[in-house]
């Protein structure tokens, strides 16, 4: 298995080492739990070193970046960053990923780290006939986020640099963290205000130490992968895998904002804009259930004595202490307050459709 630079640093602090699509990562420390809480209440640092990076260079770079993404590029202001997906034609996802513009001859395209070799593959052969160049860093950057309410005021003591200027979903280059020059970042993927913070591999062991020793006397955790799955799930945030995959569009997903079919031209684009005048046949929908049992992934979704899809992600979630799930289904019974059951083993248990919105996202805009 592929390892990241802050192995060690992750048995020090007694992670559970798990696979994770073939990287050895923590999916928890002291508990999913308490790791959970302290991102909503204090902050929380997460090792996502495992996602790739891609360098986009050259005078058609703007022109090859739209070509493969949903979202509309030439909006994009220096130093901005936007979420969107890289589609088949035939609108299934290849991925879903956040573009930094530097300008416009310079990107920085951040991808799932499952998808790292398969999404370079793919852009390596629409690349063919711009004028750019392509370079996969994701072996040579490493990445942690740090994330929740107190994240700023934290950080900021490691650095001179003004964090407020970091606005939402944009970044700064050469921001130097406690001595070391890092690219930093304002989306975040748990519902929260936070950083992510780009730096070598050499270097990311002591911006991870120097962050939990400027934050442990006021409640920050290092957290692994299991909360890092229960926060974006409360935040409604989809999964590469789950909410999204090849044969799942973005507009069934629900984040059709992020697919801009009245501006250039993308890969997928006359699928899926064949696919909204049609109509949408599936819904991505939120659901809560009143009876025992956790929905899990790929559990069958009913109504009517029929089943009608099938759950993408369930949790008992830590926030609300509510037992609740996203589920792709049929369109026709995607309407808040329809009564559904999920097949959970052999029992059927009880729930209706409500709002996705499970939370509010408290990020600083």
């Amino acid at each position: 298995m592929k390892r990241t630079a802050l192995l060690e640093e992750h048995i020090k602090y007694s992670g559970k080492i798990i696979d994770f699509a073939g990287w050895e990562l923590p999916v928890e420390y002291s508990g999913i739990l308490l790791e959970h809480h302290a991102v909503r209440k204090t902050a929380g640092l997460f090792d996502v070193s495992h996602m790739g990076e891609v360098d986009v260079v050259g005078k058609d770079a703007a022109k090859f970046v739209q070509n493969i993404f949903t979202n509309d590029v030439s909006i994009m202001a220096n130093n901005q960053i936007l979420y969107g997906c890289m589609c088949y034609p035939d609108g299934g996802v290849v991925d879903d990923l956040l573009v930094y513009k530097r300008h416009t001859e310079s990107f920085y395209l951040v991808i799932n780290a499952s998808n790292v070799d398969k999404d370079f593959a793919w852009m390596q052969e629409h690349a063919k006939g711009y004028d750019v160049q392509l370079t996969n860093l994701s072996d040579d950057v490493s990445e942690v986020a740090f994330q929740g309410p107190i994240a700023e005021q934290v950080l900021q003591t490691l650095t001179d640099y003004p964090l407020s200027n970091i606005k939402f979903f944009t970044f700064a280059e050469n921001v130097m963290i406690d001595g070391i020059s890092c690219l930093v970042s304002r989306t975040g993927y748990t519902g929260e205000d936070g950083f992510e913070i780009y730096t070598a591999n050499a270097d990311i062991a002591k911006i991870w130490v120097s962050i939990l020793e400027a934050g442990k006397d006021s409640g920050v955790l290092p957290c692994g992968l299991g909360c890092r799955d229960t926060l974006r799930f409360e935040a409604s945030l989809p999964l590469y895998g789950n909410e999204i995959d090849k044969d799942i569009t973005p507009l069934e997903a629900g984040i059709g904002m992020f697919v801009k079919l009245e501006g250039e031209n993308f890969i997928g684009r006359d699928a899926l804009l064949a696919q909204k005048t049609a109509g949408l046949t599936r819904k991505s929908v939120g659901f809560e259930l009143s009876d025992k049992g956790i929905p899990r992934h790929g559990y069958p979704v009913y109504a009517d004595g029929k089943e009608i899809g099938v759950v993408t992600t369930g949790y008992m979630s830590p926030t609300l202490e509510k037992t609740i799930g996203m589920a792709l289904i049929d369109a026709n019974y995607a309407a808040l307050g329809t009564e559904i059951q999920i097949g959970i083993r052999k029992n059927m248990a009880k729930g209706q459709i409500v709002s996705k919105r499970f939370l509010t996202k408290n990020y600083k805009k």
